[in-house]
């Protein structure tokens, strides 16, 4: 069983940056694929960016592809989603996921283990 944490949302202009963080309790990632996704209102939930279990392979969305940048420290359990450029769109509850295995993947039904959510909201 693996417990993740999502931290760091908050309010923010838009041009403005925030870092999210994911923490797993107990264990590193070093066995675990993990992806960002969000979900704004009456929309569906969006696949953002993922990474491998070694760190060594990420993937993004078009929609946030130059602005997001995700990446593991696997000594402090820690996957971070550092977003810049934010815009009014970018509002969400943002939620990161972990699957057993090195390969991620862009659909979040292929995760086994998903956080409570952060909320980030990017005023105009």
């Amino acid at each position: 069983q693996v417990q993740l944490v999502e931290s760091g949302g908050g309010l923010v202009q838009a041009g403005g940056s925030l870092r999210l963080s994911c923490a797993a309790s107990g264990r590193t990632f070093n066995n675990y694929a993990v992806g960002w996704f969000r979900r704004a209102p009456g929309k569906d939930r969006e696949f953002l960016a993922a990474i491998s279990g070694s760190g060594g392979s990420t993937a993004y969305a078009d929609s946030v592809k130059g602005r997001f940048t995700i990446s593991t420290y696997n000594a402090e359990n820690t996957v971070y989603l550092q977003m810049t450029d934010l815009k009014p769109e970018d509002t969400a509850v943002y939620y990161c996921g972990a699957r057993t295995g090195w390969y991620y993947y862009t659909t979040g039904a292929t995760y086994e283990y998903w956080g409570q959510g952060t909320q980030v909201t990017v005023s105009s």
